[in-house]
């Protein structure tokens, strides 16, 4: 019997797939790609495979792409999220999806806590003011900064990342709510946090907000103007999840009209950046009314070196071990498969 032919599409070792190949021994044949805009050049790759490791979200599968799958048996996604993977398309063909949730936690935890630290404490505005100058040494002139320990911290979507970030917060003596719909009742005195039974009961008292949520129909520009409103006058917002979730055009309004003191987003609905959009505009611009206001990252609240390796080792384990055994325990679209019978 021919050894399955497993596509790895944007693979992310820089030197040799060192891991990727001492999983798969010589059970699997193992075939690295690069995409282009989305999609690989040559279609006979993806008709060819008998399963695809998708390493990064920046290859999309459509639709259109599953139905060049003449004989793929497993999509395995390296990370946490999949909303450019059409789970029906994978599911009317038998295909399952499976998702690497664990690994990158606490880096994305991390960063949203630096983001947020960053804005409250006036980092960002602090050096560019500076560098343009020593009329900013006063530092009575950032008005935003604030003692983080009366602050009141919101949590949308208390997973994984979302209790590893709230506990970060808590350390600085902030009062964490939260808003999760999908926790068991009861799951609050865990941890003695106050849970909202809406996103708009949450934010009107979040005087942080930081973002958790996947991206599915329900979170889909969640955080429009209306909601954006609710929020306490000075508020912060951090993005960390997807940027889907947030209105980039509400946030700019936001912003500009001084009801919100600050955001800081790592993921944006356009990726990389659509410079364009009058908010990113604004900030490659270095415009001085965003010095304190702003910061953005590049997709980067998962990477470590550390975190890379895991992400490699994780979903290579997860592709094996289905290829040996038929496992799946982290499939996103096993309600989907059920219904093909």
């Amino acid at each position: 019997m021919s050894r399955p032919r497993v596509l790895v599409i944007d693979p992310q070792w820089e030197d040799a797939p060192d891991l990727e190949l001492a999983l798969a021994g010589e059970d699997a044949e193992l075939v690295f790609r690069r995409s282009v805009h989305g999609r690989l050049e040559d279609p006979a790759d993806y008709a060819t495979a008998d399963a695809v490791l998708n390493c990064r979200s920046m290859h999309l599968l459509p639709a259109e792409a599953i139905a060049l799958f003449g004989r793929c048996r497993v999509i395995v996604q390296g990370g946490v999220g999949f909303g450019h993977i059409d789970l029906a398309a994978a599911a009317a063909r038998g295909i399952p999806v499976l998702n690497t949730p664990d690994y990158g936690t606490t880096e994305v935890a991390d960063h949203a806590v630096a983001l947020a630290l960053g804005l409250l404490r006036g980092l960002q505005g602090y050096d560019r003011r500076l560098r343009r100058g020593n009329a900013a040494w006063d530092a009575r002139q950032m008005k935003q900064v604030r003692r983080l320990g009366s602050l009141r911290l919101g949590i949308l979507g208390l997973g994984r990342i979302g209790t590893a970030a709230a506990l970060r917060f808590q350390g600085f003596g902030m009062k964490v709510g939260f808003h999760d719909p999908h926790l068991p009742v009861g799951h609050q005195l865990a941890f003695g946090w106050e849970r909202f039974a809406t996103p708009e009961a949450l934010l009107a008292r979040s005087d942080v907000l930081s973002i958790h949520a996947p991206l599915n129909a329900s979170t889909k520009g969640l955080l429009d103007a209306r909601r954006l409103a609710l929020l306490p006058p000075g508020a912060v917002l951090v993005n960390t999840a997807r940027g889907g979730i947030l209105d980039l055009d509400a946030l700019h309004e936001a912003l500009r009209s001084d009801r919100l003191s600050g955001a800081g987003l790592d993921v944006f609905e356009a990726e990389p950046l659509d410079r364009s959009h009058p908010l990113i505009a604004a900030w490659a611009a270095g415009e001085a009314w965003l010095d304190d206001r702003l910061m953005l990252t590049p997709h980067a609240a998962f990477f470590s070196t550390t975190s890379i390796r895991d992400i490699r080792r994780l979903s290579m384990q997860y592709m094996m071990d289905f290829l040996r055994s038929g496992a799946r325990p982290t499939c996103v679209n096993e309600g989907l498969l059920a219904k093909q019978g």
